[in-house]
This record gives C-alpha cells, structure tokens and sequence, in this order.
C-alpha cells in the first residue's frame, strides 16, 4: 500500500509563491495579509490537505481551537450581537466558539466546564460575573485558564474585563434629562448583588450632584432589571406619592415595565412623564413612546473581548486589563422638556 506523505508548510509555501513566514501569518494573523496573498495561501492549504494536519498537529498540542462562552441567559437581547463580535473576530484567528447557557445554575456550568478540563476549548469567555464554579477555589488558582469578562466584571478577581462604560453613560443619561429641565429623576434598578447597576446608580448619583440635584432615596428603587420590576417600581412611586417628572431606568426592559405602568394609567407620555433607558436593545424604537437610551457597542464589545483572550492564550500580557467603551446617546421620543 502506497501512503501519500504528509503536506508540509513548505509546501503550502511552493504552491502559493509565498514565503513559510507569509503562511504562517495568513493562517494565524489573517488580518495582516493582503487579500490577494491570502487567496493564494488558501488555496494552497486546500490543494495540499494541509489545514487536515494542521488540526492533527493542534491535537497532538492539546490546543482545541475553541473557546467556551458562558453566560446566564442567551436570551438575554445585549447577548446576540455581543456574541457575533466574538465569533467574527475568533473566526479570523482560526478559533470556533462553543456557548454554555448556564441559566445561572452552578451544576451546569461545572458541567460546560469538562470542555476546559478535557482540552476540549482552551479559554473562557465569561458572562456570569463570577468565577467559574469548580475553579478558583481550595486554593486551585493555578487551573484557571485563560479568561475574559464581558459585560459583568468579576469582583476581587484579576480577570481582564470589556464592556461598556457604564458608571459615564448613566451619568450622560442622567445629564440628558436634567438639560431638558428635569430635576426630579427616579432611578429604576438598583441592586447590590449586579456591579453593572452599581456603577448606573454611581453615574446617576454623580450627574445629579454635579447639577447641585440632592438625592432624593425615595426617588431610587429596587430591580432586577426586568420588565416586570420596571413595572412594579412605577406603581410604589404612586404608593409612595413621591412622583419623578422623569425615570432613568438601568436598562430598556426596565423602561418598558415602566412605560407599560404609566400607559395603563393613561398618563401621556412623555409630556407628562419622561423615560430614560440604557443598552438599546432592539425592541427600544418601537415602543410607543420610542425609547431615549445609551447604546452599548455590543459587536465591538465581543470583538474587542475575543482579541483580549486570544492574547492570553498567546501567552501574551493583556494590552488593557480593562476595556471601557463608550455608550452612545439615543435620543427618541420618550424624553421631552419641562418647565
């Protein structure tokens, strides 16, 4: 029996009239190559079966190609667009993505994390905001693999975080309000146990006091940053008898629960009551009123996320080891001036 040999690098190299340093960056560094380049690199890995020995010799490394995502709820609207960003920029290094929906259940994610133990992905993407459990503790730190935060950082953990700024784009949104003459702002969703609400009630706290605005606590409630907590928190503003012109709410499906209170109650909105909400999610233009917000760049969240975690899998020391972006204001119909 007559066995083919092998397909090398060098080969690769002959066939595409490239250097093997021009290959190696066009299957690793994609982005740094001229398109014409890596056509012609591609072609040859195709011709020669090379990409086939590439995964072989990848295995024999005990290196995946594949990077676990944790996260609580794909539900959730922010997720979906975080996750192309990670996808499109893992998908440019060679990397696919496996997604674990923990549904905030701790013997699930010990499950997804057999994927890690078995070499079956080589880095974390995490959406829970803690560590993962079975990791970490007992003093078994030196199993962590590589990791990143999205969207909830981990608390007195050093594990390099990316998402949105969220303590500036709450106060944006707070100074919003206030420059159409707003002064008696609730806020909607505070939590202690969810950093991401932390830092919303710190920008809005910090906006009303650069205004010389007290901080009225019967003008700050409790969420979970549900629809329904948005709801329930519009109907005790009305049993405390303590009402805001306006509500800057922790994030839109908390402003929907409110609009929904308020037009149930047949209040005109928003000449008579303003709502401010926090992630623009796609449900948010079309809403009556269409909803003011802060959009979170999500897909360069997830970009920006992937990019973080492959340079520690590089064993490369992060560039940042927090990636703060911007949030961006949406201004809709829900808001209007007073006074």
């Amino acid at each position: 029996m007559q066995h083919q040999k092998l397909a090398t690098i060098e080969d690769v190299a002959a066939l595409a009239g490239v250097s093997i340093a021009t290959v190696s960056r066009a299957i690793n560094e994609p982005t740094k190559v001229a398109d014409e380049t890596r056509r012609k690199v591609t072609e040859a890995i195709a011709r020669t079966g090379y990409t086939t020995n590439a995964m072989a010799r990848s295995l024999r490394m005990r290196r995946s190609n594949m990077i676990l995502i944790l996260a609580p709820d794909v539900g959730d609207p922010n997720f979906s667009n975080i996750l192309v960003g990670l996808e499109t920029e893992a998908s440019k290094r060679g990397y696919g993505v496996l997604i674990g929906n923990t549904q905030n259940d701790a013997s699930r994610e010990t499950d997804y994390l057999r994927f890690i133990s078995s070499n079956q992905a080589d880095g974390l993407i995490l959406f829970t905001g803690h560590l993962p459990y079975g990791f970490g503790q007992d003093g078994n730190e030196g199993r962590l693999p590589p990791m990143v935060a999205v969207n909830e950082p981990v608390p007195d953990a050093d594990v390099p975080f990316v998402g949105v700024d969220n303590f500036e784009g709450a106060r944006i949104a707070t100074e919003h309000l206030i420059s159409q003459g707003h002064r008696r702002i609730a806020f909607v969703g505070r939590s202690a146990a969810r950093e991401v609400n932390r830092l919303r009630e710190e920008g809005y706290r910090k906006a009303l006091a650069g205004a010389g605005i007290a901080v009225d606590p019967r003008m700050i409630i409790d969420g979970d940053g549900t629809t329904e907590s948005g709801r329930a928190a519009a109907e005790l503003m009305f049993v405390r008898d303590v009402l805001p012109t306006a509500f800057f709410c922790v994030n839109d499906a908390t402003a929907l629960g409110v609009i929904i209170s308020l037009n149930a109650r047949h209040y005109d909105l928003p000449r008579q009551f303003s709502i401010m909400g926090f992630d623009d999610i796609s449900f948010s233009s079309f809403v009556t009123p269409s909803l003011t917000t802060m959009k979170q760049p999500r897909h360069r969240i997830g970009e920006a996320a992937m990019e973080l975690l492959l340079e520690l899998l590089a064993g490369e020391k992060p560039h940042e080891q927090q990636v703060l972006l911007r949030a961006e204001l949406i201004v809709r119909n829900s808001v209007t001036r007073v006074g």
